[in-house]
């Protein structure tokens, strides 16, 4: 899979109403034979999670972001089945704590990295205090405007200490979160995850759309890529993000440490 056309080139202009959400890629035969993709997937995921943590040497960190529905606890869910949890951690990032606000904005997140070794997921970011605080006026202008150059330099300080940043955009259209929230609504197992709440950022959702451009635009960069996934079609999702992690941990060359001297004379009685 070319998962280069999804990845943002840095300082390039974004519209986000040219990228497909329901884009499929190769897979003419739709949902089933994306389906069967995946295991494959799986099973090379599993062996280089392994192996990062054997060897270890580096450090993975992925940024899920999306608007509500968009599949992020799906992504952690399917594209991870296998993959041994010693290995990984997941950080969901909710509104901070009274603790966390009395410390800069980056102190709780900066706890959450990733170990050498490690493959840290983050389900949602620091990159909410350019995305909810802007979209609901939480602090002047001047001050989230400041924050992608924050962000910038706390990602290249991550990179240059050894941590491979991806970060996923989970490209949902309008219709097609519509469609999953009235789901929720209409199964009982399911109503658990419904919010009135997720209808009132709805109706935010051009300004959501904004704020979501401007991080594209000015936080995407050599060291920590954006990629802009097609998230109407689950599988496909599912799909893109497992190749572009494994086309990474493929590019580390990793190595499994040498073994001790005279295993070959070692008798087990």
């Amino acid at each position: 899979m070319n998962t280069d056309k999804y990845r943002v080139a840095p300082h390039s202009k974004i519209d986000l109403k040219t990228w497909e959400p329901d884009d499929k890629g190769v897979f003419e035969g739709g949902k089933k034979e994306g389906e069967a993709a995946l295991p494959p997937l799986n099973a090379r995921l599993e062996t280089l999670q392994e192996l990062l943590y054997a060897e270890g040497k580096h450090k993975l960190l992925i940024v899920l972001q999306g608007m509500d529905t968009s599949g992020k606890d799906g992504v952690i869910r399917h594209v991870f089945e296998g993959v041994n949890p010693q290995g990984v951690s997941v950080a969901s990032f909710k509104a901070p704590t009274p603790l966390e606000l009395a410390h800069d904005y980056l102190w709780r997140v900066h706890q959450q990295t990733p170990a050498r070794g490690q493959i840290a997921i983050f389900n949602r970011s620091h990159y909410e205090d350019v995305l909810v605080v802007r979209v609901h006026n939480l602090v002047p202008p001047e001050v989230w405007k400041r924050r992608y150059a924050q962000i910038n330099a706390f990602e290249q300080q991550l990179a240059e200490e050894g941590t491979t940043i991806l970060k996923f955009f989970l490209h949902i259209s309008k219709e097609e979160q519509k469609q999953r929230l009235q789901k929720r609504l209409a199964e009982p197992e399911k109503q658990w995850k419904f919010s009135t709440g997720d209808l009132a950022e709805r109706k935010l959702w051009d300004d959501y759309l904004a704020a979501y451009t401007a991080v594209l635009e000015k936080t995407s960069t050599a060291y920590a890529p954006w990629y802009i996934v097609p998230a109407d079609r689950k599988w496909y999702r599912n799909l893109v993000i497992s190749h572009v992690i494994i086309q990474t941990l493929e590019g580390l060359h990793m190595r499994y440490p040498a073994p001790e001297t005279g295993l070959d004379d070692i008798v087990i009685e």
